[in-house]
């Protein structure tokens, strides 16, 4: 059973940074797209960014420049360090993985996790 644990999210004042970690187990394929979306209550969800099994990695351009993807040796964590946030930053991260990016893309990702909320103030 594939489960996604994110961890890492907070309070920050705006310019500060946060780091999320997503602690994934249980994952059935040689192959996968995992990474983030985030939401704010009454919006549409959307993505962040994304990284795949081959290091491949696409940011959303609210983002470029000011976050990064990352994923440990052992391919079982992926981190989001979120630099020089602001307060459209703040929202409901979600992990989100599949094995291609297809789902990804369209927003429609097989797995996810709980969520972490991040707020930052002005």
């Amino acid at each position: 059973q594939v489960q996604l644990v994110e961890s890492g999210g907070g309070s920050v004042q705006a310019g500060g940074a946060l780091r999320l970690s997503c602690a994934v187990s249980g994952w059935p394929h040689s192959t996968y797209c995992m990474g983030w979306f985030r939401q704010v209550p009454g919006r549409e969800r959307e993505a962040v960014a994304f990284i795949d099994s081959i290091g491949s990695i696409r940011y959303a351009d609210p983002v470029k420049g000011r976050f990064t993807i990352s994923q440990d040796k052992a391919k079982t964590t992926v981190y989001l360090q979120m630099n020089s946030l602001n307060f459209e930053d703040t929202a409901i991260y979600y992990c989100a993985a599949d094995q291609f990016w297809s789902p990804v893309v369209k927003g429609q990702p097989k797995y996810w996790g709980q969520g972490t909320q991040v707020t930052v103030s002005s």
